[in-house]
């Protein structure tokens, strides 16, 4: 299976690099593409009579999605959080796609942009459970969240936001300047890595809550470890006092299964390419419609009312070739299906992480039970930095992770992805043990 595997990627890879170049092979490039997405509907009509969880285990289901994208045989890569590999069929789809818009420039700008970016809009609202006039087309979470964060106009001097130790780096600098400039605090409230149950994730923010708290922010899946944080029932606690939420999905959506409205939060921002496997550079920022008219637009626009979605899009020119793209990577994760994709990358994550869990040099970082992570994880050797075992990974064993050393958390993140073939797990369960063993 490795073999054909092996073969098939340098056999795409040629029809990749064709593509670009010879319009007579586009034709043949198009009808590639139509073959794997039916090859994958196929496969997925003979895993329809098992559970998410059965399938997740169907290798023969998983090596026809496998065969879908093009990996470097160079090296294992097992740091996937950063941004996806796009499936071979949404690398020619942009490919079209830049010719098409390349062919037309102006006349397409000023005469069929709009209406396409809708067309994708509500695409991408039937995705998310929502609305088109509660979404915007970003480049990526921290555009999304970043225009959230400062636009608030409920956050004032003196006012308080809280937020964690573990959220995302550059969420936390935005507070912190927000803060400078405003007048506003930031509350930091540390998370344990191993929680006992919801409830003790809620009590951690409500215990942070005074009469000046205004929002509180609250990543999904934390991108240090992976650990699911209960969204919902933090925003049912916080609504009760009056207090917003803004939820950090980056690694959460088209990871795990779920809709917008199912976390009730107020803001919402992900990156659409990391794992919907869209090109880089496209994200989604949500907004409940009755909060737009409170949050200020990053900038000017005065074509749309105070409450429409709309008066967030006036970003200047973009390569918009990359938000018509997003339709082909919607279309291929649904023929995967989204309860199939998030039980496979909890298998995955799972499969690793079981077998080093019981040794004494090894450490978790990440809970195991199915409500708290799924595909991303954590684990640090003893008597290793977290640089220290990335570096060793790739420079003997050729497995490529990235260090995470903070206050709160030290060790590797390891974000296998659907192209993620288990004897590339087994490799990295061995390379671990090994380093266990003679560090």
């Amino acid at each position: 299976m490795m073999t054909s595997r092996r073969n098939f990627f340098k056999k795409a890879g040629a029809i990749g690099s064709l593509a670009t170049i010879s319009p007579v092979f586009a034709k043949d490039v198009e009808q590639e593409r139509v073959f794997t997405i039916k090859n994958i509907e196929n496969a997925a009509s003979k895993v329809q009579h098992l559970s998410p969880e059965e399938a997740a285990k169907d290798e023969d289901f998983w090596y026809w999605v496998q065969k879908a994208f093009v990996q470097s045989p160079n090296f294992i890569n097992l740091e996937n959080g950063y941004c996806s590999a796009q499936p071979t069929e949404t690398m020619n789809a942009l490919f079209k796609n830049i010719q098409y818009i390349n062919e037309l420039p102006s006349f397409y700008m000023r005469r069929n942009q709009q209406a396409d970016r809708e067309e994708v809009k509500k695409q991408l609202a039937k995705l998310a459970g929502v609305s088109t006039e509660e979404i915007m087309i970003t480049r990526n979470t921290t555009e999304a969240l970043e225009t959230i964060i400062f636009g608030l106009q409920t956050l004032k001097e003196g006012d308080e936001a809280i937020m964690t130790n573990q959220d995302y780096g550059s969420m936390l600098e935005a507070f912190y300047l927000r803060a400078r400039r405003y007048g506003s605090k930031n509350v930091i409230i540390s998370l344990p890595l191993h929680p006992k149950s919801n409830k003790e994730i809620v009590d951690c923010y409500e215990k942070a809550i005074t009469p000046r708290t205004k929002v509180i922010l609250v990543t999904h899946m934390i991108n240090l470890t992976g650990q699911i944080l209960p969204v919902k029932e933090i925003a049912e606690m916080a609504h009760a006092k009056g207090v917003e939420i803004i939820s950090d999905s980056a690694h959460s959506f088209a990871h795990i299964d779920f809709k917008i409205p199912d976390l009730q939060c107020d803001y919402f921002g992900t990156s659409l390419h990391k794992w919907l496997s869209t090109p880089l550079g496209a994200g989604l920022m949500y907004i409940k419609r009755e909060k737009i008219k409170q949050v200020w637009g990053l900038y000017g626009e005065t074509g749309f009312a105070d409450d429409d979605i709309r008066k967030f899009e006036r970003i200047g020119t973009h390569p918009c070739w990359t938000n018509l793209t997003i339709s082909n990577a919607i279309r291929f994760h649904n023929a995967i299906g989204a309860k199939r994709k998030e039980a496979r990358l909890r298998y995955l994550k799972n499969y690793w992480a079981e077998k080093l869990k019981n040794n004494p040099k090894i450490i978790l970082n990440v809970p195991l039970e199915a409500e708290r992570s799924c595909g991303l994880g954590n684990v640090a050797v003893k008597g290793l930095s977290p640089t220290q075992l990335a570096d060793i990974l790739y420079d003997k064993y050729r497995i490529f992770t990235v260090g995470i050393e903070t206050e709160a958390v030290k060790g590797i993140r390891v974000t296998p992805h659907l192209y993620t073939t288990l004897e590339e797990l087994d490799a990295f369960v061995r390379a671990m043990e090994e380093i266990a063993r003679t560090s």
